[in-house]
Order: C-alpha cells, then sequence, then structure tokens
C-alpha cells in the first residue's frame, strides 16, 4: 500500500489527508478556512502529517485538487503539491472535485454537481464504477435537472442542492476515497509539471476583459 499526503484547496474548505503503508488515515477538514488557503494549508500538513506519524519523506506520491473550483484556493494546491513532488521526486496524482462527489455516492450513476453561483453548477458525469461519462460542464439548474431526468442519475454535489432526492456529498471522505481508488493504477499518476487546474469557464477577471 502507498503512502500519500494529498490536499484539497479548491473550495472555501480545506482538506489534508495523510495515509502511511500499513493503511493508517488521518484526515483533517477544516468546513471554513475563509479562503486562507495560502496561510493555513502547510501548518495544516504538517499538523496532520504528525498525527499520522509521518513526514514528508515517507510519502510515496502527493495528490491534489486540480477543480472545479476556487481559481485561487485551486493554484495554491497545485504549486503546493508541485513543490513537495520536485523536492522530493515523488509522482503527483491529481483528482476533480467531481470525482470527490462521485465516490460518496456508492454503485451509483452519479451526476457530481458544484455550486457555480447564479444558478448554475459545475457538473460532470460517473458512471457506477466512477469513470467519467459526462465531461465537466457549465449547467444551469433546469439543465441539470433535464439531464439528470433523462440520463437516470442520481444527484450528488457539495452543500444543498436544489433538487428532489439529491445527495449532499462527504467531500474529505470523498477525497479519501477518490485517492485510495485512482491511486491503484499507476496510468493516473503524472510528474509534477503536468499537473493541470480543471477550469469549466473563465474566471470573472477574464471575462470582464472580454
Amino acid at each position: 500500500m502507498k503512502s500519500f499526503l494529498a490536499a484539497d484547496t479548491a473550495a472555501e474548505y480545506l482538506t489534508v489527508i495523510a495515509r502511511d503503508r500499513e493503511g493508517k488515515t488521518e484526515i483533517c477538514h477544516l468546513p471554513d478556512c475563509a479562503m486562507n488557503h495560502s496561510v493555513m494549508l502547510l501548518d495544516t500538513v504538517e499538523k496532520t502529517l504528525e498525527k499520522a506519524g509521518m513526514g514528508l519523506a515517507d510519502c510515496d506520491f502527493f495528490a491534489c485538487v486540480t477543480g472545479a473550483g476556487s481559481f485561487t484556493g485551486i493554484r495554491i494546491g497545485i504549486a503546493t503539491v508541485k513543490g513537495f513532488c520536485t523536492a522530493l521526486s515523488r509522482p503527483a496524482l491529481p483528482v476533480t472535485s467531481f470525482e470527490n462527489v462521485a465516490y460518496t455516492t456508492g454503485r451509483m450513476k452519479t451526476l457530481a454537481l458544484l455550486p457555480a453561483g447564479h444558478g448554475y453548477f459545475y457538473a460532470a458525469g460517473f458512471d457506477e464504477e466512477k469513470k467519467q461519462i459526462f465531461p465537466p460542464s457549465y449547467l444551469s439548474q433546469e439543465d441539470v435537472a433535464a439531464l439528470a431526468a433523462r440520463e437516470s442519475y442520481t444527484v450528488a454535489g457539495h452543500g444543498e442542492l436544489p433538487f428532489d432526492g439529491a445527495l449532499q456529498a462527504d467531500m474529505a471522505a470523498g477525497f479519501a476515497a477518490a485517492v485510495a481508488a485512482k491511486s491503484r493504477t499507476e496510468d493516473n499518476f503524472v510528474p509534477p509539471e503536468a499537473l493541470q487546474a480543471v477550469y469549466v469557464r473563465r474566471s470573472q477577471a477574464e471575462e470582464n476583459r472580454r
């Protein structure tokens, strides 16, 4: 079993996970760090590793969430993990926020949602084996409802959702499950320089420049 350190900085929360080679896992989840990921991430990494009885050099790989989510938060997580990987010559494991949602629903065909504001959502679809079958998209509430009904998706996402029967995902548990599952396949690892953010649409600043 591979040991790892993983960080999710893609939303208002912060999740750091450390697992040793025996499978002992420590999860630190801060529900709201007021988007101060740049200030809180390294301290949280240090505390989580300490609880796990590990150091950075004990990690076989490093993982981070590459989006969708906060543009700034995503960049902070990627830059930090790139630094760890480069310094210690370790591979990186990219995980999406959509996978974090999908891995909380068991063997269900899942439409994973993240809030995008103003009645819109970032969405991606997964089959029962957690293979992505609908690409990350920017959809209105009406579009989400129509897609879920047409394709028989179970709708799940971060936070409360305005859809009947929708599941509220435990993002920390989903992140831990996604990292554990994806790390079993060598093809999922990338060199640190290959880590790239998943941006479903332009940032507001980019939109304002158009």
